[in-house]
């Protein structure tokens, strides 16, 4: 899919993308989704007047969490229709239209306590995921700063497989499902150090920092 029809495919979601989340708590792929959401804030550890970067913001249903914990939000995302319906529900957020695997053009002059994403970076293969990773970690967080990364997820390679097999009318092939041990393996041989929690059948947390020398 090009990048032309994946800005087209998500601007026509806008609308119907948060009562799709809600139908589907209990079915692939978004079983958990409210949980999963609230897990990220408590991995967060979040204090008020913190800085948040949330990548692929959509219509703000995690950046909202965060808000109501007193934090300072700055929102990315390459869809106008999301920010359109993040601008109108959530005006507090300094918003940024742009696509991940590019430049972000973010006016906020100092470094994130936080960095975090919402069933998104599935849309990008294992390499461009860590290599996405290791530049936020560099580029974008205070020392002691956290990537905290929510989405479609399996503990194993093997679980997935499995679940690509009896999910098999739902997957979606061209989609880049996490699996948590092959994540792990190749995140710390990029100098990220990774945990990861599962919290449904199909979805977890993932928390990326900077591995400590030595």
């Amino acid at each position: 899919m090009t990048k032309t029809s994946r800005i087209q495919l998500f601007d026509s979601w806008a609308e119907h993308y948060d009562p799709a989340a809600a139908s589907a708590e209990d079915d692939f792929p978004f079983a958990g989704y409210e949980l999963i959401l609230d897990q990220v804030i408590s991995l967060a550890d979040v204090r008020p007047a913190m800085r948040i970067l949330d990548l692929g913001i959509g219509t703000g249903n995690l950046a909202a969490r965060f808000l109501r914990n007193g934090c300072l939000v700055w929102g990315i995302d390459f869809s106008a229709q999301m920010l359109a319906q993040t601008r109108a529900q959530l005006p507090q957020v300094n918003l940024v239209q742009a696509d991940l695997l590019d430049e972000w053009p973010l006016d906020a002059q100092e470094p994130f306590d936080r960095v975090v994403s919402a069933y998104v970076f599935h849309e990008f293969d294992l390499e461009t995921k860590v290599n996405l990773l290791k530049r936020i970690a560099t580029r974008y967080l205070v020392p002691g700063g956290s990537i905290l990364i929510a989405d479609i997820a399996f503990p194993t390679i093997f679980v997935r497989a499995e679940a690509s097999r009896r999910l098999a009318d739902c997957w979606d092939e061209d989609e880049h499902y996490w699996a948590a041990d092959e994540t792990i393996a190749v995140g710390e041989q990029a100098g990220l150090q990774v945990s990861y929690k599962q919290l449904s059948s199909c979805g977890g947390v993932f928390v990326f920092t900077i591995k400590e020398a030595g």
